[in-house]
């Protein structure tokens, strides 16, 4: 399996070599030359696989420069961290179709050692790299690159703190995650890790760190100090590619769990930002999963459900802080691989999507390309009252504490629902503890948190629901502040290169 750009074209490469690459040198996306498609019989098989095992098939169909001894053990190694048996279980809310509230599984994506769901990927993508050095012989010090909405940034600290070989420098916007998730990074310990705050929103850190990805002059500097840039954000095919093994691992579990029988299609809906987790569900689609649809779900900062809507993407438009700060995206940059496949790999059409959206901000797909994403995705967004009324909604029927994330998918769904009676199976990406949120969590159960510690709050939501919290986040209370840098986005290429010297 070959890696090509989705804006040029460029001399195919192997993974390895596209995983430590991060970003194509045309400032592309590395995506696979085809889609390897998988039987149902094969699917079947996989609920007698462990976690670890399924995740190991799929990268198996991906990274065929990896042997499968050695998928095996990053599989192994990314994994042991998980403070659940199944890794990702599925936990199925049975539910009255006339009054469609939660679905039927809630795939639980939080169990690793940061509590949300980007631990499935960034657990991974340290022992993949690492192997690839060796692959490819590559002698520098890789530099992980990271612009983080709240939950990549600690993932990817926990992942790659103390590789060897590595550095990680972090960017995450001032004041636009939450405390716990700024708690969570700014005390990782590493001798190779940084953490630095921008003073802006997402959209600015994540267009800082793509310059720089793109600045020769700044690569230059690199190479003199024996650095080399790389991702590992979702951009990173790397990053990418373990988060599709989770989707059929959910349907296999929905299988074992008597909601589904082999061959039968389900939908998937997934809380949506930057796009990686959804698309994750589109290659799994692709690959041969039955689904039906994708139902992609935003909060008020709607770009992907206008998109959707009317095949328009405007970034310009008004930018909301919200209690999903990890939905807060006006530049959903995995979006680009999905024109790339469904315009019939067309590398130049995207190349000038991409080129409108830079130069005016927005970009308007043509009629066939727009017909063939309908008949994949569905898209809708949700309020902060409706996420709140979801949290209570579920809570108050299950006795199922979920975040704010998983609130907005689970609401969106109940919209789609209720506007096409379409009662499939569906298959729900829950991204995050609830203790990762819990001021909004506990707003939503109608408890005053005005006045109260977020620490204390973690306290708070234990006591009222007796839902177990993280080890990972308790610990957080006595952890000592490592990292207080604040930086202006025209600043970030000085700090990543004094980093870089250090």
């Amino acid at each position: 399996m070959k890696y090509i750009s989705t804006r040029s074209k460029i001399k195919p490469i192997e993974s390895a070599e596209a995983i430590l690459q991060g970003l194509a040198a045309d400032g592309g996306l590395f995506v696979p030359e085809k889609i390897p498609k998988v039987k149902l019989e094969e699917i079947g098989e996989l609920q007698d696989k462990t976690y670890e095992q399924r995740a190991a098939w799929l990268l198996g169909k991906f990274l065929t420069d990896y042997t499968e001894d050695e998928l095996g053990e990053c599989s192994e190694l990314a994994y042991n961290w998980f403070d659940v048996h199944g890794r990702v279980p599925v936990s199925v809310l049975i539910q009255d179709p006339k009054n469609p509230v939660a679905p039927v599984g809630n795939m639980e994506l939080w169990h690793g050692p940061t509590s949300a769901f980007k631990d499935v990927a960034l657990q991974m993508l340290p022992h993949l790299m690492r192997m690839a050095l060796k692959k490819t012989g590559e002698t520098k010090t890789i530099l992980i690159l990271v612009a983080t909405s709240g939950d990549t940034g600690k993932a990817a600290l926990a992942g790659f703190a103390d590789v060897p070989q590595t550095k990680i420098m972090v960017f995450y916007p001032d004041g636009g995650v939450s405390k716990i998730q700024r708690l969570q990074m700014v005390t990782q310990r590493g001798d190779n890790v940084n953490v630095t705050a921008v003073r802006g929103n997402f959209d600015d850190a994540q267009s800082g760190v793509k310059k720089i990805f793109g600045d020769k002059e700044i690569a230059d500097k690199l190479d003199k100090l024996g650095v080399k840039l790389s991702s590992a954000n979702s951009i990173n095919w790397g990053r990418l590619v373990p988060q599709i093994a989770y989707y059929f691992s959910g349907y296999v579990e929905l299988i074992r769990t008597k909601q589904i029988a082999l061959g039968d299609k389900i939908n998937i809906s997934v809380p949506t930002g930057n796009f990686g987790n959804i698309l994750a569900a589109y290659y799994a689609l692709r690959m041969g999963l039955p689904v039906k649809k994708l139902i992609c779900a935003s909060n008020v900062n709607n770009v992907l459900t206008e998109f959707f809507a009317t095949g328009t993407y405007n970034r310009k438009r008004e930018f909301f802080k919200t209690i999903t700060p990890s939905m807060d995206i006006l530049i959903s940059s995995n979006l680009e691989r999905l024109l790339f496949h469904e315009s019939g790999n067309d590398f130049k059409q995207v190349a000038r999507y991409m080129n409108e959206l830079n130069i005016k901000g927005k970009y308007t797909v043509d009629k066939s390309l727009k017909a063939r994403l309908d008949k994949i995705f569905h898209a809708e967004y949700v309020t902060e009252d409706e996420t709140k009324n979801f949290i209570k909604r579920i809570f108050g029927s299950f006795k199922y504490l979920v975040d704010t994330h998983t609130a907005v998918s689970i609401a969106a769904l109940s919209k789609y629902r209720g506007r096409t009676k379409d009662f499939t199976p569906v298959l729900n990406a829950a991204t995050a503890s609830p203790y990762k949120f819990t001021g909004a969590v506990l707003e939503a159960l109608e408890q005053k948190v005005e006045g109260v510690d977020d620490l204390a709050q973690l306290k708070q939501l234990n006591y009222l629901t007796n839902v177990k919290v993280p080890r990972n986040l308790s610990e957080l209370a006595d952890a000592k502040i490592l990292h207080e840098d604040v930086c202006d986005k025209d600043e970030m290429a000085d700090r990543v290169l004094k980093f870089a010297a250090r």
